[in-house]
């Protein structure tokens, strides 16, 4: 065992031998000398665990395929691309919406050039961030002023705090949502420093519930949409136009926070109950609050929009520097926002709302083309058929719908499918799928065109590796 020790190749052979080759030479060195040492105690290990039993075996020329994949493998950047196979159109854990062209673009320019950010062209004095989304946020939702912080539950946080700190803030019990990460309404109304006032029943509340609570300590009525659940059943909750009534008798703001949010009806599309912005501001909601990176399709950012003079006192507020956006989510918003100028063109070109909408025709067309390039990659090595599915809408909108389609199911045998899952998310790209019914499946509906031979692709690097 000693003689195998004495044998292993040294550092500085090693980094030679990387080093010549073209893929690693971009490579910092610090970085390449750590793996290099990793990559030897491994072989180390493999020495005292009787792996490596031959001094032929711990040779240079024998180490150097197993050392490039190795490499190869660890400098990877952590944050990485993944194609997304679930069916789940925003998936949080995936990075939530795709940009449409337009906003990749703006965002390269924005982070490649020096730009007009907080620059006021016409004057050639400082200007404000938020006029580059402003008015064009006020002409698609009719709103009077508008701002951006960094996401929705930013939006809540500082509308409450500017508006009713220290105050009541009346809100139906059957509103009193969660989202992800745990982020509740109660709690951050405790944190702006506003004070809740339930009411009603959690699946009833009628205005005289609101009514009844107003008194002198009251700051604000809110609704909260309930954008990641539905209670069905024996319910009733208050209308806006209804709260606007109330509103207006008792001179109070009325806050509705629509959570995800969208500037285009899906109604079209089957799916009912999210009204969009633009109602809500035209029923009379003072302020309004939801994301841009979930329904509507663009960069995470909470947006709020309402009446000058609240949105002028939370654009005051010091807080609001705290949550300002970045030139990247304003270069990727801007562009977006264009293209709801022409709602079927964002239809057509904003990824999230395109793949809400897809056509059966159309879905049914690419899981054949996803089929072809399995076979290509796969031969008779696996069986691939398609079948009806549903995929989902995610980002915690239109719970209570599912989006009819067409999978793909792929077997291999000798292969489980859940090892297949897990295989495929060391693949480069990684590869996330789903399994349901003890059926592997990939839902087309997520993957781009031309991300239809990558995951075919990552279908042959798993299957590979499963049976070397």
């Amino acid at each position: 065992m000693s003689q195998l020790f004495r044998h292993l190749p040294s550092m500085d052979q090693v980094l030679a031998g990387l080093c010549a080759v073209t893929e690693f030479k971009s490579l910092p060195r610090p970085l390449v000398k750590d793996l290099v040492n990793e990559f030897l105690d491994v072989c180390r290990e493999e020495i005292r665990g009787e792996v490596l039993t031959a001094v032929e075996q711990l040779s240079l020329d024998a180490l150097l395929p197993r050392l490039k994949a190795y490499v190869r493998a660890k400098a990877r950047p952590h944050f990485r691309r993944v194609l997304n196979g679930t069916g789940v159109v925003i998936h949080t854990n995936l990075g939530r919406s795709l940009l449409a062209k337009p906003a990749i673009q703006a965002v390269a320019e924005a982070c490649g050039h020096y730009s007009n950010c907080e620059f006021d062209l016409s004057t050639g004095q400082r200007g404000s961030r938020y006029s580059h989304v402003e008015k064009i946020l006020c002409d698609i939702t009719g709103a009077e002023a508008a701002l951006v912080v960094n996401n929705n539950a930013a939006a809540v946080f500082i509308m409450l705090e500017t508006l009713a700190k220290g105050r009541e803030v009346i809100v139906s019990r059957g509103q009193l949502v969660e989202i992800g990460g745990s982020f509740r309404i109660p709690d951050v109304m405790t944190k702006s420093g506003a004070v809740l006032h339930e009411v009603g029943a959690t699946n009833r509340a009628h205005v005289h519930d609101y009514e009844n609570a107003i008194n002198d300590e009251t700051g604000a009525l809110m609704r909260v949409h309930t954008s990641n659940f539905r209670v069905v059943g024996f319910t009733k909750e208050v209308s806006q136009p209804e709260m606007r009534a109330l509103g207006d008798k008792y001179n109070l703001p009325v806050i509705e926070d629509l959570g995800s949010g969208t500037l285009y009806s899906l109604e079209g599309a089957g799916l009912l109950g999210e009204p969009t912005v633009q109602q809500t501001v035209a029923q009379g909601a003072d302020v309004v609050s939801f994301s841009g990176d979930k329904v509507l399709g663009g960069p995470q950012a909470g947006i709020i929009v309402g009446r000058k003079r609240y949105i002028d006192r939370i654009k005051k507020n010091p807080i609001n520097r705290a949550m300002r956006i970045d030139k990247m989510t304003l270069a990727a918003l801007e562009a977006t926002l264009r293209l709801y100028l022409d709602m079927e063109e964002a239809r057509r070109t904003v990824p999230t709302l395109k793949m809400i909408t897809a056509s059966q025709d159309a879905l049914k067309s690419k899981a054949r083309r996803l089929v072809d390039a399995i076979r290509d990659q796969l031969g008779d090595r696996a069986t691939v058929s398609m079948k009806k599915g549903m995929s989902r809408v995610g980002g915690g909108a239109f719970p209570e719908y599912d989006l009819p389609g067409t999978m793909v199911t792929v077997g291999v045998q000798n292969i489980s499918v859940g090892d297949l899952k897990n295989a495929l998310l060391d693949t480069d790209p990684p590869l996330v799928a789903r399994i349901e019914d003890d059926l592997f499946l990939l839902d087309p509906r997520t993957l781009t065109a031309s991300e239809l031979k990558l995951a075919a692709s990552a279908l042959r690097q798993a299957v590979d590796r499963l049976t070397s």
